[in-house]
Order: structure tokens, then C-alpha cells, then sequence
């Protein structure tokens, strides 16, 4: 996976959205590599236990409620993790939801703040926070959470949350080439689905989850692990020339 041994051991993580799927996943491969964990969520009690997890398994874990949709918890966030652990060479952005699914025609105001402000704020919001620590430094590696929804469009159901996405993918490559000369990498992933609390959360139907599962060629969702495995990858000293991209993981499907 990384071409230096312990590569991330000593080395502090923050990740968004820690406190189920496929953050908490990803907090938990990061802690299995020996790096620092800063766990942060909305959900203060299913964050504690994430962080508790990280603890148990040899790392040392930081749990923080934060509502990424404000730019003074976020900042907070940031600082705090500098504070407990000197410095922060890597953030996952996994926050983020479709909020609940709805026709185009009956998007309304609120609903299309609340998805910007989640997923398009919220990523937002760290990015800017990280980033002047990370260019002090001259290193750090940012990944987003993305989605196959911004390819497709969302027709139907989630057209809202596909434009929020498609945003953050075009954000992440411009972050990306801005600061590609001060040792900064950015990178999204756009997962097809993945088997986490996300569809009940959206109010996704059962027969809108098997139209997912349908169209996915190997015939099932995806795991919070399988992704929070390419995250380190991302992370990792293996791929020094990989930024701007966004990575499709999807089974082969997503792409009518």
C-alpha cells in the first residue's frame, strides 16, 4: 500500500462524517496504520464510540461534534486537531447526504440549501481551513466525497444532491492544481452505491435501492471498507503523481 513502512504512523488524519459508514470506516483503517485520528461528527455519542474504536485499536483518537455547515465549528475543528497532535497532514472530507430524495419539480429552496450546505459548504469550509497548515508544512493530501450521481444527473429522485456533488468534484480539481507546487495533493471519489446508513437517511424507496443494485454488474452495493481502503491509498506516499482526479468505484455500473 505505501512504499515507506509505517508510513501514516505518527502522521494525523482528520476525517468528517466519522461517526458511521464510510467514515468511521476509514477512521478505523487509518488507526489500523498507526496515525492519529480526529474523528469529528454532528452525532456527538456515535462519534465517541468511533474515536473509542480507534483508541482500542493502538491509535490515538480525538472525537469533536462539528456541524461542518459552520465555518466557525469547522475552523475550530481544525485548530483543535493542530493543538492535540502538532500538525495534520491528511483530511477526508465524508460528510455529506442527499437529505431526502425528490422529483426536480419539487425541489424546493430549502432542500437545495441544505444539500449545498452539507455537502458543498461543509467540504468547503475544511478545505480552507486545512489548507494554510498543510502549505506551511508543504504537505498534505485532501480527499472528497463525491458520487456517481454527478455523471448521471440524478434524474428523479436526486437532482439536487448530483449538482452538489458535481460541485465538489470541480472544486477539488481546482484546489488541487492551485496549490499542486506546494506539496498539496486533492482527489475525489465517486462511488456508485455503497452499503452504509445513507439510503435511509435520503428516504431512498426499496424499489429505488434495487434499481441501484440492478444496475450494478457485480451484483452488490459496495463496502464502507473498500472505500475507506482507497482513501489511504490516496494518501499514501504509493501515488505521488495522482491529483485533480476524481476515482470511480462503482462494480462497473453508473454509466447509462
Amino acid at each position: 500500500m505505501t512504499k515507506t513502512p509505517d508510513y501514516f504512523a505518527g502522521k494525523t488524519i482528520v476525517i468528517t462524517g466519522a461517526a458511521s459508514g464510510i467514515g468511521r470506516a476509514t477512521a478505523l483503517i487509518f488507526a489500523r496504520e498507526h496515525a492519529n485520528v480526529v474523528c469529528a461528527d454532528i452525532n456527538d455519542s456515535a462519534v465517541r464510540d468511533t474515536a473509542a474504536a480507534v483508541n482500542a485499536a493502538g491509535s490515538q483518537a480525538l472525537a469533536l461534534k462539528v456541524d461542518v455547515t459552520s465555518r466557525t465549528q469547522v475552523d475550530d475543528m481544525v485548530q483543535r486537531a493542530v493543538d492535540a497532535f502538532g500538525s495534520v497532514q491528511f483530511l477526508f472530507n465524508s460528510a455529506g447526504a442527499a437529505i431526502r430524495r425528490s422529483k426536480f419539480l419539487d425541489i424546493d429552496d430549502e432542500l437545495m440549501k441544505k444539500t449545498f450546505d452539507l455537502n458543498v459548504n461543509g467540504t468547503f469550509y475544511a478545505m480552507q481551513a486545512v489548507l494554510p497548515h498543510m502549505v506551511k508544512n508543504k504537505l498534505g493530501v485532501i480527499v472528497n466525497m463525491a458520487s456517481m450521481a454527478h455523471r448521471r444527473g440524478g434524474p428523479g429522485s436526486s437532482i439536487h444532491y448530483a449538482a452538489a456533488k458535481g460541485a465538489v468534484v470541480t472544486m477539488t480539481m481546482g484546489v488541487a492544481r492551485e496549490f499542486a507546487t506546494q506539496g498539496i495533493r486533492a482527489l475525489s471519489i465517486s462511488p456508485g452505491p455503497i452499503a452504509t446508513p445513507f439510503q435511509d437517511a435520503a428516504q431512498s424507496s426499496p424499489e429505488l435501492v434495487q434499481r441501484f443494485l440492478d444496475d450494478v454488474p457485480m451484483k452488490r452495493f459496495g463496502t464502507p471498507e473498500e472505500i475507506g481502503e482507497l482513501v489511504l491509498f490516496m494518501c499514501s506516499d504509493a501515488c505521488p503523481f495522482m491529483t485533480a482526479d476524481t476515482v470511480y468505484v462503482n462494480g462497473g455500473g453508473g454509466w447509462r
